[in-house]
């Protein structure tokens, strides 16, 4: 059976909201549905053209069942449309965007709305089933954070995922210099981003009424921090005193943000998209995923490009853009050290440094903002990857149509 290219007809994010910022009491699903309804404004797709759903969502305790499903109520498709949440920790939004390219490929859809959501903000405090749920005769009971139980700590390794970041600094004799001077250009990039109304393009706004009904419209992202300079990147305390016997290095200042925010994109088969008179954005020409260590879980990056670029036999040099995620400055730098991209095709506008990172809806969110820039600068072939907890890595390659 010959496989039609999968394209992409359109492409949208919220603005990222910082940590209990504007958007901090919308649910993630209401978050995906404003991203997914201009995504198909955008794309000229009717919400009856779409049969199929995928999105991720990394912390989902608190958000309700299947997520993706709710996505898809929102929009208003029919109720015959399904759905399916993925949860691939920092991955979860690029896998929903190659699941539902999967399902393309293998003539199970040939319209799908993809992308990832995440809510940081209204991630629970939990109290265990052994406390509560079987019960509590004396004492205190203890609540548990389910921002560090879902995400923040991992199970393989033991291990914060700042930790690992620290060992990947040791590893490759990273810096605090280096490391802060990274943080710098990413927060310098999102400002002259910001101000030169580069990501106007790409952002659908988010509508918030207050509890006395006053609605604030909230369009840009919160996260970033206009006029960080060095010298204020150095004043700040390593958050991990030592690592395995290491001073540590990574602060507040060099490291993604907590935020919350959603991405979406609608997915279609080449020849579908030409029934439909819909001209495509870009064309998905691969993806790969790999493994890593969990100890340094950061490095993920590495393989997975090195896997993808066997696959179509291409170099790194043959992408005009690349959408690395920085989920730490010493991770992004350890990554460059083994696959060397050129800083002027890097993270262009910034990065997770400054813009935050929404952990279901960054892999989405990368691709969003890679589509548009590609167009912004009538460029051809774009890259986006990302480390993952667990020890992972994922990359997708895009070809503008």
């Amino acid at each position: 059976m010959p496989v039609d290219d999968v394209v992409i007809l359109g492409a949208a994010r919220t603005p990222i909201g910082k940590y209990g910022g504007g958007l901090r009491d919308v649910h993630p699903a209401e978050l995906g549905a404003v991203a997914a309804k201009a995504a198909l404004t955008r794309a000229g797709i009717d919400v009856a053209s779409v049969d199929d759903v995928w999105f991720g969502h990394a912390r989902q305790a608190g958000s309700g069942p299947n997520p993706a499903r709710q996505v898809g109520h929102r929009v208003g498709l029919p109720h015959s449309v399904p759905a399916q949440t993925i949860n691939k920790a920092c991955a979860s939004g690029l896998q929903a965007i190659a699941s539902g390219a999967q399902a393309i490929a293998l003539g199970e859809a040939d319209v799908v709305l993809a992308g990832g959501v995440e809510s940081m903000s209204r991630m629970p405090y939990l109290v265990d089933a052994k406390d509560a749920r079987w019960g509590h005769r004396l004492g205190n009971v203890e609540f548990v954070d389910a921002m560090y139980r879902d995400g923040f700590s991992c199970p393989l390794s033991d291990l914060i995922m700042g930790e690992t970041a620290e060992i990947l600094a040791h590893q490759y004799g990273i810096s605090r210099d280096e490391s802060d001077g990274y943080a710098l250009e990413s927060q310098a990039r999102a400002e002259a981003a910001i101000a030169g109304g580069r990501f106007d393009a790409e952002i659908a706004p988010v509508e918030v009424a207050s509890r006395k009904g006053r609605v604030t419209t909230i369009a840009r992202d919160e996260h970033p921090r206009a006029g960080t300079t060095l010298e204020l990147l150095q004043k700040l305390t390593p958050v991990f005193g030592e690592v395995e016997g290491h001073a540590g290095i990574i602060t507040a200042g060099s490291a993604s943000g907590i935020t919350d925010g959603g991405a979406a994109l609608v997915l279609a088969s080449a020849s579908r998209a030409a029934q439909l008179g819909c001209r495509p954005l870009a064309t998905i020409t691969g993806w790969a995923s790999a493994g890593v260590d969990p100890r340094i879980m950061g490095i993920g990056p590495v393989p997975a490009i090195q896997k993808l670029l066997a696959r179509f036999q291409r170099s790194v040099d043959d992408f005009d853009l690349v959408e690395l995620n920085e989920a730490f400055a010493v991770q992004v730098l350890a990554v460059l050290r083994d696959v060397p991209i050129a800083r002027d095709r890097l993270n262009v506008n910034g990065g997770a440094i400054a813009l935050g990172h929404p952990i279901g809806c960054t892999g989405a969110r990368i691709i969003v903002t890679l589509l548009h820039e590609l167009a912004r600068r009538d460029a051809a072939r774009g890259l986006a990857t990302l480390c993952v907890s667990g020890g992972m890595g994922m990359a997708m390659a895009l070809e503008r149509a």
